[in-house]
């Protein structure tokens, strides 16, 4: 897996843009020099972030969003092969 994250990504499994195993590393994004923990979905190229509307749902279920526009930065939280070499570390100080 590459160091940059994809250019469009949701956390929504029945959307297309989903990816586990990026989301699993931890996405981390900055909106309007902000760092942001609720963005249910984002682009990079086109510069929006979709957000959760508080708590209303709509008529299946699913959280109301809303799409702001503006400057988006988005890394991973995990380096890459980083949790490999993390759990042999702890492998090996668990057995001394």
């Amino acid at each position: 897996m590459t160091d940059t994250p994809p250019d469009r990504m949701s956390i929504n499994p029945r959307s297309p843009h989903f990816d586990l195993e990026a989301l699993q590393r931890g996405i981390g994004i900055r909106f309007k020099g902000k760092v942001r923990n609720d963005v249910e979905e984002y682009s990079l190229s086109e510069g929006w972030i979709r957000v959760a509307a508080g708590k209303s749902k709509d008529r299946f279920g699913n959280s109301m969003t809303i799409k702001l526009s503006g400057e988006v930065e988005a890394w991973f939280e995990d380096v890459a092969g980083a949790d490999s070499a993390s759990a042999e570390e702890a492998d090996n100080s668990s057995a001394e």
